[in-house]
């Protein structure tokens, strides 16, 4: 429930509108393409999950399967990008707030909400799980309510919805009817959007049964993100006519308001501003994780690693706090020039912390086949050939930004912050590494058994 909650969010509830609209019934084909290219990397996370649960998850994997520098970089991206997210979410949360409740300023709420997610971290990891696991089945009730509208709506059980069938939609000029390029550049946002389901993996370190957990939670993302997912944008294009810009706006709502369930709509709204609050929860403990683990291998200040009575790396989760508040005043102070530079510099994150996940995989299948097979409970299909073929589409996904005229910005912005981060390890944190190899690791569980 973590790894689903993480991520649906407003990228669905509001993104499919806009992906529907620039690409025609072709955005079902980008979900599907993106859908899988997630699944991937959850299977190959999920294989070294099992291996050794962490709460650095592929930061520590990349750290011993590639090196201290892999690690260190990975990871400050990963919590510099959970950051800006937590900003963002907090932003868009005290908008949602001041539009129902006008008299209430923007940046009280997105004050606000961040202390109340920050005490729900506090307490406990499990009260941060169960929080987190209610506010992920608001949002997952929601889509199964809609699943089963879209299935009576074309069953013609609605009366007055007309459904537009796939067959009348399987010409090329209606199911494309901007081209194919569209198709493409969806793929690369909609990759973006379903960054969140590695919260999962983060958490599992911190469960009680950790091997089992991690395997139940991969076998559930599989087929629920491709059914959520694809089954949404199937129904959102079976039922919105083409060309209904209006109504793409708000697609979920538009779809209840169209069956005759305008209350339904309304309550929409309050299930993407439960959305922001769960991704918002999300960042706080993610990133506060990272900077733990971080902390623990060297490659962050020491004091980041201390952990109050209940065990909370209190002072990691502070940190994170307090520079998502500092991220926050930028985005008042400074909307479209500090704030616009700092979220396009994390806006390629997620597919740098994809390429590294791949390339740890192979590297950490290598050794555990040479050292201990049977230490695999769960294994990536196709090996190595689908790993291999997921980093080319990683690497040409990336590189696609450039020639983008909307994300070019991100991609060169994110570029540099990786090699500032890179050189800053071989500057200041070369000589710290305290966490063994993978091969040493293997070799201790050899003795100890």
């Amino acid at each position: 429930m973590i790894s689903i909650g993480g991520v649906i969010g407003a990228g669905l509830f509001v993104g499919s509108g806009t992906m529907i609209t620039s690409a025609g019934p072709g955005a079902l084909l980008s979900y599907i393409i993106a859908g899988l290219l997630i699944v991937l990397i959850m299977r190959m996370l999920g294989e070294m999950a099992v291996l050794n649960p962490d709460s650095g998850s592929f930061s520590t994997y990349a750290h011993q399967a590639i090196g201290p520098w892999a690690g260190f970089t990975i990871g400050w991206l990963y919590w510099f990008n959970w950051v800006i997210i937590v900003t963002i979410e907090a932003t868009l949360l005290g908008e949602m707030v001041n539009n129902w409740i006008p008299s209430i300023p923007i940046w009280v709420a997105s004050v606000v909400f961040p202390i109340l997610m920050t005490i729900t971290n506090v307490f406990s990891v499990k009260a941060y799980g169960e929080f987190e696991y209610w506010l992920a089945s608001i949002k997952v009730a929601a889509i199964v309510i809609f699943l089963g509208l879209g299935v009576a709506i074309a069953f013609g059980l609605v009366p007055g919805v007309e459904v537009q069938s796939f067959s009348t939609l399987a010409t090329v000029d209606k199911f494309f009817p901007h081209g194919f390029m569209p198709v493409i550049l969806g793929v690369i946002f909609i990759t973006f959007s379903l960054s969140g389901s590695e919260v999962a993996a983060i958490a599992a370190g911190e469960s009680e049964n950790p091997e089992k957990n991690i395997i139940r939670a991969i076998n559930a993302v599989v087929w629920r993100l491709l059914l959520f997912f694809v089954g949404s944008v199937a129904v959102l294009i079976m039922v919105i006519p083409q060309g209904a810009e209006e109504l793409l706006k708000t697609p979920f709502a538009s779809v209840f308001d169209m069956a005759g369930l305008p209350a339904a709509g309304q309550v929409m709204n309050f299930v993407i501003f439960i959305s922001l609050l769960s991704v918002l929860n999300s960042g706080l403990y993610t990133s506060s994780r990272m900077v733990y683990s971080l902390s623990k291998k060297g490659s962050a200040p020491k004091f980041l690693s201390r952990v109050n009575e209940r065990g909370i790396p209190i002072w990691a989760l502070g940190a994170s706090v307090f520079f998502a508040y500092v991220f926050t005043l930028f985005k008042f102070i400074s909307p479209d020039t500090l704030f616009v530079f700092l979220a396009n510099s994390s806006g390629g994150v997620t597919l740098i912390m994809y390429v590294f996940i791949a390339v740890s995989h192979i590297r950490t299948r290598r050794k555990i086949e040479e050292t201990n097979p049977e230490a695999l409970k769960v294994k990536m299909w196709l090996f190595p050939y689908l790993t291999y073929a997921t980093i080319a589409v990683l690497f040409v996904i990336f590189v696609a930004q450039a020639f983008i005229g909307s994300m070019r910005l991100q991609f060169f912005l994110t570029s540099i912050l990786t090699i500032l981060v890179i050189g800053s390890y071989f500057l200041f944190y070369n000589k710290k590494e305290v966490v063994p190899s993978l091969a040493e690791t293997e070799l201790k569980k050899v003795n100890i058994e």
